[in-house]
C-alpha cells in the first residue's frame, strides 16, 4: 500500500467513476483499476461494488476511503509545516466564500491582500455554506469566510465584522418614505427570500419569526442580484446585507432600528492546519482593511 493507491481510492470515492477518477489522478483508467484491485487483494477486503454504469464503495470501502483521505490530508499538512518553517507567508492558500458575500467582500480585500502577500498565491472558491464546511473538513480548502456561529469542534475562527441587514423596498412602496424600520412597520408584509441552502435564507427566516413576518412563497431566488431585480421591478420587499446595497434608482434601502438584524462574518480553518499563523495574519489584515474602508 502506498499514498498513490490511497489517492486513487479517494478519487473514486469522490467521483464514483473510473474514467473521471483516472483523469483527476492523471493516469490511465486501466492503471487505476489495476492498482485498486491490488489494494483490495492486499487488504483482503472488497472496496468497490462495480457495475457497468457507476462505481459504489462498499461499507468497508467507504470507511477506508475516509481514513485514506485523513492520511493524505495529514501528509499535506506535514509538507505545509515544512514549507511554513522556511517562509510562512509564501505558497498557496485556498479560501472559500459563500455567494451572498463573495461579490461584495472580495473586491474590497483581494487586491490589497495580493499586494501585502506578494509570495502568496490566492485561490478563491465560491460555494454555499454546507459544501464549504465539508471542503474545509476534507482538506480541500485552507480556510473559508463563513457566517458565525459554526458548530464544528475541529474548526478555529477569527471574527472579522458584523454586517447589518437593510430592508430593500421598491422606491414607490409606502415604506420607502421611512428613515428607519420598526417591527410593526412590516406587519402583514411578505419577504422575498433566497432558495434553500443559502445561510442568509436561514438568517432571514429567523428575523421573520422574531418580527412575525411571512415569507413570500410564490418565489425563491438563487442569488441576491435576482432579489434586487425583483424588488426594483416592484414585485416585493426583501433583506439585503449592507455591503450589497448598491445604489439603484428603483430601490430604497432602509435601516432597522436598534437592535438591528446582523450577520457575523468570520474566517474559519481546521484546528490542525499548518497555516494557522498565516491565517490569523490574513484575518487581522482583512479586519484592518475593512475598518479603513
Amino acid at each position: 500500500m502506498n499514498t498513490r493507491d490511497l489517492e486513487y481510492l479517494v478519487a473514486l470515492s469522490d467521483l464514483k467513476h473510473f474514467g473521471k477518477a483516472a483523469s483527476a489522478c492523471f493516469v490511465s483508467q486501466p492503471a487505476l483499476s489495476m492498482q485498486i484491485k491490488k489494494l483490495e487483494e492486499s487488504l483482503g477486503v472488497q472496496l468497490l461494488e462495480r457495475t457497468n454504469k457507476s462505481v459504489l464503495l462498499t461499507d468497508h470501502g467507504s470507511i477506508i476511503a475516509e481514513r485514506a483521505r485523513k492520511i493524505l490530508n495529514d501528509i499535506d499538512e506535514i509538507k505545509e509545516i515544512a514549507k511554513s518553517a522556511k517562509d510562512p507567508l509564501s505558497g498557496e492558500i485556498k479560501i472559500g466564500i459563500f455567494p451572498t458575500l463573495a461579490p461584495y467582500l472580495l473586491p474590497l480585500i483581494v487586491p490589497q491582500l495580493s499586494q501585502l502577500y506578494p509570495k502568496l498565491s490566492f485561490y478563491l472558491f465560491e460555494e454555499k455554506t454546507s459544501p464549504l464546511i465539508e471542503m474545509l473538513k476534507e482538506g480541500k480548502l485552507h480556510a473559508a469566510f463563513l457566517t458565525a456561529p459554526i458548530i464544528e469542534k475541529n474548526l478555529s475562527n477569527a471574527i472579522l465584522f458584523e454586517e447589518e441587514f437593510m430592508l430593500a423596498v421598491p422606491i414607490k412602496h409606502r415604506l420607502a418614505k421611512l428613515k428607519s424600520v420598526k417591527q410593526h412597520d412590516l406587519k402583514n408584509h411578505n419577504l422575498l427570500l433566497l432558495e434553500e441552502g443559502h445561510c442568509m435564507r436561514d438568517q432571514a427566516l429567523a428575523l421573520c419569526h422574531r418580527m412575525d413576518i411571512a415569507e413570500n412563497k410564490n418565489f425563491r431566488a438563487t442569488s441576491l442580484e435576482t432579489l434586487r431585480h425583483m424588488v426594483a421591478a416592484g414585485v416585493g420587499i426583501t433583506l439585503i446585507p449592507k455591503l450589497a446595497c448598491y445604489t439603484n434608482n428603483n430601490i430604497a434601502y432602509i435601516p432597522f432600528i436598534t437592535p438591528k438584524p446582523t450577520r457575523t462574518i468570520g474566517l474559519f480553518w481546521r484546528n490542525s492546519s499548518a497555516k494557522q499563523i498565516l491565517l490569523n495574519d490574513i484575518a487581522a489584515t482583512t479586519k484592518s482593511l475593512l475598518i479603513s474602508i
